[in-house]
């Protein structure tokens, strides 16, 4: 009896000593990813994932500065024409293999070259990029590019496996191998994406978890009922209309950050035969269809008053803010005076959207707001993948869609409106707006920047290939037994130093 008690006693102590297991999490996401490639994909959902699969040259802080990850420091040369990055040392990717300069080569050079990639505009200000050292690469610019460490703070900058992305091609999405602190496991389209923690991580003492499962689930009130029976452990962008019942659940929380980017439209002015009616050919007709919009109406209706009405690429709290374009008012009035001037009475357009039920809201208000303008507006709910490659082939007339929003400006619209931009799916091109643009990322000076950004808002308000909405901001929901998390104003969620007790 005795032996036992003290064999007992040691278990104790040994069961004591030994650190406490690790846990495994289940993340609701709003919509199913597209493509797990981060030099092809698009979708906001996808980023989430990568911020467990894919680590990055550089990251972004809570205060949207830049920040070192895969790069530990770097340094502009040569009046801003030459940027050179020192490399994080004892780095492998998830087959093994190590990450180096060579490996930043790699990458860049397949993102700026593969006739898939949606990151070529993202870098056409790169000229070549080169290995200067086993750990330091030298980026060659065409021009002082101001937006360039913002842009390898995301997709453009997350290091892929050299070995399994010449291996898989542009198939590399179906078995991604990156460098994060979770490796890819499974992925089931529209049910489930499961990655597991990878031993060898360079920063593996502060991951503590050891599976990730991410469940598309479109239903905001799905996610949050699955959330409250247990099912899940975390949901993002929880609907404002269900936040007070997260709040409310004793065993849940929430954090909340202000978003940096928007809530659009998307007119298909020039993308194949569906851009050939009113509204794709006529800038005031799209003009008629905004000023029908009420803007604030749809953030208190909708949105419980969270978020803020908008009509530039940036919220009016931005520094990049036009405040000589103020957020129209609605005037019907105005709309139809626009219609009549433009030859027609009544205006038949197809609008599609994300098959969720607070983007539904949203375009069912704006379907009856419209109507008494002149418009009539039939609402075709897809899929969001579906509807992004929809968009990319050119088959609508109008989408609505959201953009995440990056730390600098021209992440929120260089390759939306650019004639040649990466995820130009209105195919509108004015080389006015190219060359203001453009300057605008050579230009180092704030106020330069700003008049150029200035000058290129006017022109796209007046042709409105894009008509913005507003602004959101993401509000997260999880269990009380969810630690380490905090809210990031780019919307991901980062799962260094977050358990699940």
């Amino acid at each position: 009896m005795k032996t036992s008690l003290l064999s007992a006693a040691a278990l104790v102590a040994l069961m004591a000593a030994m650190p406490a297991s690790a846990a495994d999490i289940r993340i609701g996401l709003q919509d199913d990813p597209d493509t797990l490639d981060p030099h092809q994909s698009r979708a906001f959902v996808a980023r989430i994932v990568y911020t467990g699969l894919c680590d990055k040259l550089v990251d972004v802080s809570q205060d949207v500065e830049i920040v070192p990850q895969l790069a530990t420091s770097w340094e502009y040369r040569e009046e801003g024409k030459v940027l050179v990055m020192q490399l994080r040392d004892g780095v492998k990717f998830h087959d093994g293999t190590p990450f180096n300069a060579e490996a930043v080569v790699f990458n860049i050079e397949r993102a700026m070259t593969m006739p898939e990639s949606r990151r070529k505009s993202e870098l056409s200000s790169v000229e070549k990029v080169e290995v200067t050292g086993p750990l330091e690469v030298t980026f060659t610019l065409k021009a002082p590019d101001a937006s360039l460490l913002a842009q390898l703070s995301d997709r453009a900058g997350m290091m892929l496996s050299p070995k399994a992305a010449q291996e898989l091609g542009a198939n590399f999405g179906s078995n991604p191998v990156c460098s994060g602190p979770f490796k890819f496991v499974q992925r089931v389209q529209q049910d489930r994406i499961v990655l597991e923690k990878f031993a060898d991580y360079w920063n593996a003492d502060n991951i503590h978890l050891d599976k990730v499962t991410y469940l598309p689930i479109p239903d905001t009130s799905v996610r949050v009922a699955n959330l409250r029976s247990g099912d899940l452990d975390m949901v993002e962008r929880v609907a404002a209309t269900d936040v007070a019942t997260v709040q409310g659940d004793a065993g849940l929380q929430t954090a909340e950050s202000v978003g940096l980017g928007y809530m659009a439209i998307y007119a298909n002015v020039a993308n194949g035969p569906r851009a050939e009616n009113p509204i794709g050919q006529d800038a005031r007709v799209r003009r008629a269809f905004s000023l029908a919009i009420d803007r604030d109406a749809l953030i208190q209706v909708v949105f419980a008053g969270i978020g803020r009405a908008g009509n530039q690429p940036w919220p009016p709290t931005s520094p990049w803010y036009d405040k000589d374009i103020p957020v129209p008012k609605r005037d019907v009035a105005a709309a139809k005076a626009l219609l009549k001037e433009a030859g027609v009475d009544r205006v038949q357009v197809e609008i599609q959207h994300a098959n969720n039920p607070v983007v539904s809201q949203v375009m069912q208000m704006i379907q009856a707001m419209v109507a008494e303008a002149g418009f009539d507006v039939t609402l075709r709910a897809t899929e969001f993948a579906t509807l992004l490659n929809e968009q990319t082939a050119g088959n609508y007339q109008l989408s609505r869609s959201d953009w995440s929003g990056r730390p600098d400006p021209d992440g929120n619209l260089h390759q939306f409106v650019t004639c040649n931009g990466g995820i130009n799916d209105t195919k509108y091109c004015n080389p006015e707006v190219d060359q203001l643009l453009n300057e605008a990322r050579a230009a180092t000076d704030t106020a330069a920047r700003k008049e150029k950004y200035a000058a290129a808002t006017a022109i796209l308000d007046r042709d409105l290939p894009i008509i913005y909405l507003g602004h959101q901001s993401y509000v997260f929901g999880f269990k009380k037994s969810v630690t380490g998390f905090t809210a990031y104003p780019d919307g991901m969620i980062r799962l260094t130093g977050v358990n699940v007790e």
